[in-house]
């Protein structure tokens, strides 16, 4: 059995299903359903998320991943709810409910309840004429064509476009919401991820003399031996003012050592980077991070508000942080 081919088949039925959520997902539904959240939130309400099954297990991730992005959710376990837990919910309230098939009886018998909160009612299901969908204020449809299933049974292809869905609301509501990396990481104190946020480039940057500095007039070679001294791939340009010129590094030597071969005793000047990319030190790590992928550079320059250089951020020092 060739299992490598089985896996892509599964992960390529996955992909094209999510390709085909994204063309066909309704652009005014999905609008309206961003438009609830955002003012349930902004009056500090709660988004109530229900689902049985593997549904339900999807409806559990959204609702953490809304808490964590700044609007409170909570899950509603379905089968309690008639005994007590529909207590978890208010008037103003968002209840965002996963189901494909949309006729499971443990959500159906929660519908009659629920009616009688003023709360708006989404709907996550492939099938927009089920009895959920046709309960709902909003709906959004997650049918696929097939199961990544071999048998096409069990929910896969189903329950990844609901997990995309969900993703879409929760990130498009962040968005417009205007959360951002400081907001994130007072909800993330805690592992990697927070140790990343909550660090700023001035905590992290090397400092001196660890930061290869170079004038504009010094030779090739002296900025190369400040580069040595200091176990840097880049050395910082400063012009007479002492403020950032250029940057010069390690590559800039390689690219342009076969077509000069007297490289070493020219002025840096004429071979550094103008201009270079820089960042602040009060900025967040997690933004030299981002500067660092964006731009496709392993050395960026920490400037003060005079744009003097004062540090340096090696992406080998970032190592530890790529997999955040």
């Amino acid at each position: 059995m060739d299992y490598l081919s089985k896996a892509r088949r599964v992960i390529g039925i996955e992909a094209d299903e999510l390709r085909r959520l994204a063309d066909h997902l309704d652009g005014e539904a999905f609008r309206r359903a961003i438009e609830a959240l955002r003012a349930c939130a902004d009056r500090r309400g709660k988004v109530v998320v229900c689902g049985v099954g593997k549904s339900g297990h999807i409806g559990d991730k959204i609702a953490a991943t809304l808490t964590s992005t700044g609007s409170t959710a909570v899950v509603l376990n379905s089968l309690n709810a008639l005994h007590g837990d529909l207590g978890l919910v208010a008037d103003g309230d968002v209840v965002l409910v996963f189901s494909y098939g949309g006729e499971t009886a443990e959500l159906l018998n929660i519908l009659p309840p629920l009616a009688r909160f003023d709360v708006t009612l989404i709907a996550v299901t492939g099938r927009a004429d089920s009895t959920l969908a046709q309960a709902a204020d909003v709906v959004l449809d997650v049918s696929v064509s097939q199961e990544a299933c071999p048998l096409n049974l069990a929910p896969t292809s189903s329950t990844t476009a609901m997990l995309a869905l969900g993703d879409a609301l929760a990130m498009v509501l962040l968005e417009a919401r205007g959360f951002n990396q400081d907001d994130f990481a007072r909800f993330h104190p805690g592992g990697s991820l927070g140790r990343v946020l909550l660090n700023r480039v001035n905590q992290i940057m090397r400092k001196e003399p660890q930061v290869a500095v170079a004038s504009a007039e010094a030779t090739v070679m002296d900025a190369v031996k400040e580069m040595t001294k200091c176990r840097s791939g880049a050395a910082a340009i400063v012009g007479a003012d002492g403020k950032l010129a250029g940057v010069f590094t390690h590559g800039d030597l390689a690219r342009h050592y076969q077509t000069h071969p007297d490289l070493g005793t020219r002025p840096v000047a004429g071979f550094m980077t103008k201009n270079p990319v820089t960042i602040r030190g009060d900025k967040l790590a997690a933004e030299a991070l981002h500067v660092l992928k964006t731009h496709r550079i392993d050395d960026l320059i920490v400037v003060d508000e005079d744009n003097r250089p004062v540090g340096i951020i090696d992406s080998q020092d970032l190592s530890r942080l790529q997999g955040v």
